[in-house]
């Protein structure tokens, strides 16, 4: 192997492969495509491929393992993410979004930067699949400025797993139906409340309608929710379009809908 592998480049190499902890063996694949380009079967944009590679470097002296892991994890399922959307006829956004303008990295630069400390900072890895397809998404969607990416990934990191994969439940209705029964408003179990009040935290967060209600003094009370009566909101469906909630494992969402414990309501 040349040179190029020498020093930095090799450290980042080795933070990308560290990321197999968290993101199974396509780590090394993608290791192999930023920092061997040559002899990878795929190709990734040069100009994604050097941000992904620069942020490998920066981010190659973290001291924890698990920060590692997840950093390089978050890296190589953007550039996952990236090749599937080429694949699919959608290339890198060319309108300016890796330039470098008034301030001194691109808006790609540092989108990748933010990805990559959010990463670092979550201890469900789960999240972190989803994390690095963010930056895949954005970097091959020229509707979403730098400023709308910031505004999802804040809302994304304001999720816990369960609330991720809730809505990855609701953005999926029309091809799997939600459950018809209503939601207790106090369930018996803690798993169920806990589950319940995740759902009203995504309400209150304006991420799914109907918004939470209550009873004027007096009045009849309230129809319990049912999930089926759930919505993306327009900032729902940002989230859910941004880390590309349609990919969480079937799995992960039948848990989250059966934590919400709708056989004993």
């Amino acid at each position: 192997m040349q040179d190029y592998l020498d020093g930095e480049a090799a450290a980042g190499r080795h933070l990308v492969e560290t990321g197999e902890l968290v993101a199974g063996s396509m780590s090394r694949a993608v290791a192999g495509l930023l920092f061997d380009p040559s002899s990878a079967v795929v190709q990734l944009d040069d100009r994604l491929s050097g941000v992904l590679r620069e942020a490998a470097i920066t981010a190659a002296d973290l001291p924890l393992t698990w920060e590692r892991a997840r950093a390089g994890a978050v890296l190589a399922f953007a550039a996952e993410l990236a090749v599937t959307r080429s694949h699919q006829g959608r290339g890198v956004r060319t309108d300016g979004f890796f330039s470098v303008r008034s301030m001194a990295r691109s808006a790609a630069e540092r989108l990748v930067e933010s990805a990559v400390r959010a990463a670092r900072d979550t201890t469900e890895d789960r999240q972190v699949r989803h994390l690095g397809y963010l930056v895949a998404e954005v970097v091959v969607s020229p509707d979403i400025d730098s400023a709308l990416a910031v505004r999802g990934l804040q809302l994304a990191e304001s999720c816990s797993w369960r609330q991720l994969a809730l809505l990855s439940a609701v953005g999926r209705r029309e091809r799997a139906p939600l459950p018809l029964a209503p939601l207790d408003d106090e369930p018996r179990s803690w798993r169920a409340w806990g589950a319940r009040q995740d759902l009203a935290d995504l309400q209150r967060a304006g991420l799914l309608d109907p918004s939470p209600a209550a009873p004027r003094s007096g009045s009849a009370a309230l129809p319990r929710l049912r999930p089926a009566d759930l919505r993306l909101t327009r900032r729902g469906v940002l989230v859910h379009r941004l880390l590309a909630l349609d990919f969480v494992r079937e799995d992960d969402v039948l848990s989250a809908l059966a934590d919400l414990d709708l056989a004993a309501s």
